[in-house]
């Protein structure tokens, strides 16, 4: 059977190397089980509604690493939601979708038949943004039992499996990120 990496075609040096940075990560007040070779990871042992200062380290250090993390079973308020997102920084309200009723900074996408909503394709948060965010707070209060899933992908891993000479070509090049199909402006 041939071995994709003995053609030295795609992400899999990168992979190989990420995975044994992934795997060498050590925390004290968190545990960590990654979901895939380079992004996302499932942290427990932690209580969002009660955060040490020692422990968020631990969860930012996570993110920064994993660039996805979820918490399990995590009976939070809107308040605790806020809470939490804020201690990475700056929030900002979103141009375009209603906020929450008395909470700017959170928008909420319930669905239903009438409502399908645009997210549903593959998207970048706000990259049309000068400054766009390091990233969204999600919590999902109802999720159906099939369905509804939300996907990420690792756009460093993709970029490191292009051949040389397409990254050359493509490196210094700008895009135009235009929220007006999406939100109809």
């Amino acid at each position: 059977m041939l071995d994709i990496r003995e053609l030295g075609i795609g992400p899999c040096k990168f992979l190989e190397k990420r995975r044994a940075e992934l795997a060498g990560l050590r925390f004290e007040r968190i545990q960590a089980a990654p979901l895939s070779p380079t992004i996302g990871a499932e942290l427990r042992g932690v209580d969002l509604a009660n955060l040490d200062d020692e422990t968020f380290a631990e969860i930012e250090r996570a993110f920064l690493e994993y660039k996805v993390i979820f918490f399990r079973d995590q009976d939070i308020s809107t308040e605790q939601h806020l809470s939490f997102a804020q201690r990475f920084g700056e929030l900002e309200e979103h141009p375009f979708i209603k906020a929450k009723d008395g909470y700017g900074e959170i928008v909420s996408f319930e669905k239903d038949e009438k409502v399908v909503g645009v997210e549903n394709i593959w998207h970048s948060d706000v990259s049309w943004r000068e400054v766009p965010s390091l990233g969204s707070v999600l919590r999902a209060r109802a999720v159906p039992e099939v369905g509804g899933d939300t996907l990420w992908s690792d756009m460093e891993a993709a970029y490191q499996g292009l051949p040389d000479d397409l990254k050359q070509r493509i490196d210094g090049l700008r895009a135009i990120h235009d929220f007006s199909q999406s939100f109809g402006i």
